[in-house]
Order: C-alpha cells, then structure tokens, then sequence
C-alpha cells in the first residue's frame, strides 16, 4: 500500500488506499473478510432502515442519496449499496407505493483506484453513480444533502499514525511493533486518543451533512471496553505480520548498506588510479 499525504481542512493526514485493479493482490481478490461482515449486518441494517428511516424526508418526486465513506474498489461496495437501495425500496412500496430514484455516492482517498471501481460498476445498478474524493474525517457534502451514510470495515483506519508512537522520547514510542497489542499502556492510550479525535470528527462531518430523519449507519471491527488489548484475536495476527514486516526492513536496510559500502569502495578505486 502506498502512502499519500494529502492535506484536510485542519491537518495532515496519511492516504493508505487499498491495493487497486483486480490481481492477484488486489483489495478486490483479498477482501472476502469484508464481504462476510456486509452479508452477516445485513439483517440489522434491513431492520434499521424498516423501523428508523422517515421516507417523509425524501418524496418519492426527488432523489434520494446515499454515500459510502470507504468504498475502495468493489465489489464490497456495490453489494452493500445494493441491500441498502432494495431495503428502502421495499419501505417506500410498503408506506407510500411508489419509489425515488437513487443517487449513490462512492468515497475514498483521492489516491484510491475509482478506475477500476466505476470499470467494475454494476451494469444493471439501480442507481445513479460518482465518486467523490477525500478523507471522511472531513466534511465532503454541502449541508443536509444526504439521506444514508454508509460505512463498512473502514473507520478503524486511523486518519494518521499516533505521533508519540515514533517519538524516539515519548513513553508512548512503539518501536519494532506494528499494532498496540503486547505493547506498554502508554501505546494503547495514544491509538485509543487517535480514533476518538477519528471518530469525532467523522460523525461531527456527518451530522453537517445528512438530513434530520436520515440514517448513519457504521460497520467496523471493536472489542470489548473490559477487554485487554493482550487477549486480542488478532494479537498473534498483528505479530505475525509485524515480524515479517521489520524482517523485510532489515533485509532493504542490510543490502542498502552493501550498496553504499560498494559505492565508497568503487570511488577510492577511482581516486586511488586517477
């Protein structure tokens, strides 16, 4: 994955967009975790939009509009506003007998691959489509606009690395580890304060955005507030993929350093038979 500063309306943040095109190792051929989380809430969310959305907000005259913070590149993303479009056009038949037409939104990074996502479009989507670009820890639609927003397995994506975690000085610094688990307290707390900021500012943007009456509706990965980040599923997960990682920095690091010493080796030749 790439990483792109792109600058908000308030900070820096880091752009780390999924692997784009369609692959072998690709985000659209390695994400049936993903996939399984949008089938199993799927009952929930049918539930949430047939007893909580007030169709009053949006006649069946106009267009009703839906966003997706955290699309990717599919095809995650069309099923999930798939259920959603079908579960409103059931409520709107069963309350009012006629339907509005929808206009789905499709936001991620401005580094992410919309390429391949709108190549990728369903071709008998009941939808109109386009993509909108930037960070949903900022504001991206103009006020009370939106009647759903959406958002599956992406907000646990923090909008920046904590910055005492690679402060050398800070008790919070986090070397050779690439997630909170097993590490000091002081670490925990710094991710912990990161998504509060995440997440405030998330639902902060919506609240400007979605309609009073709308819906938000939010899919990520949580944990227990009792349970210690040493019991998570994950811990031996994260490890894994950590040691593998600073595995392959020390490999780079090591034949950088036999590059440089060939380098200096070649020039004193040089200089030596000049």
């Amino acid at each position: 994955m790439e990483v792109v500063p792109s600058k908000t309306n308030s900070s820096t943040t880091e752009a780390i967009p999924m692997n784009g095109g369609d692959g072998r190792n690709s985000y659209a051929n390695n994400s049936s975790l993903q996939r399984f989380l949008v089938d199993r809430s799927r009952s929930m969310i049918d539930e949430a939009i047939a007893n909580y959305l007030d169709i009053q907000i949006c006649p069946s005259s106009e267009t009703f509009r839906i966003a997706d913070f955290g699309c990717s590149v599919g095809p995650n993303t069309f099923i999930a506003m798939h259920n959603i479009v079908e579960a409103i056009h059931l409520k709107y038949r069963d309350e009012s007998g006629s339907t509005p037409e929808f206009h789905v939104y499709f936001n991620d990074h401005t580094s992410n691959d919309f390429n391949t996502l709108f190549v990728s479009l369903p071709p008998e989507k009941p939808y109109f489509a386009a993509g909108v670009p930037g960070s949903f820890h900022t504001r991206l639609f103009p006020k009370a606009t939106l009647h759903i927003a959406h958002s599956s397995t992406s907000l646990h994506w923090l909008s920046q690395v904590p910055k005492e975690v690679s402060d050398i000085n800070s008790p919070a610094y986090n070397r050779g580890r690439i997630h909170y688990t097993d590490a000091k307290h002081q670490v925990f707390e710094a991710y912990s304060a990161q998504f509060a900021k995440d997440i405030e500012s998330f639902l902060h943007a919506r609240a400007e955005e979605v309609v009073c009456g709308g819906l938000v509706i939010i899919t990520l990965p949580a944990n227990p507030d009792d349970a210690p980040p040493s019991e998570l599923r994950t811990e031996s997960l994260f490890d894994i993929l950590g040691s593998c990682l600073m595995d392959m920095a020390k490999t780079v690091r090591a034949q950088f350093t036999h590059f440089l010493l060939v380098c200096f080796r070649w020039e004193e030749f040089v200089l030596l038979n000049a």
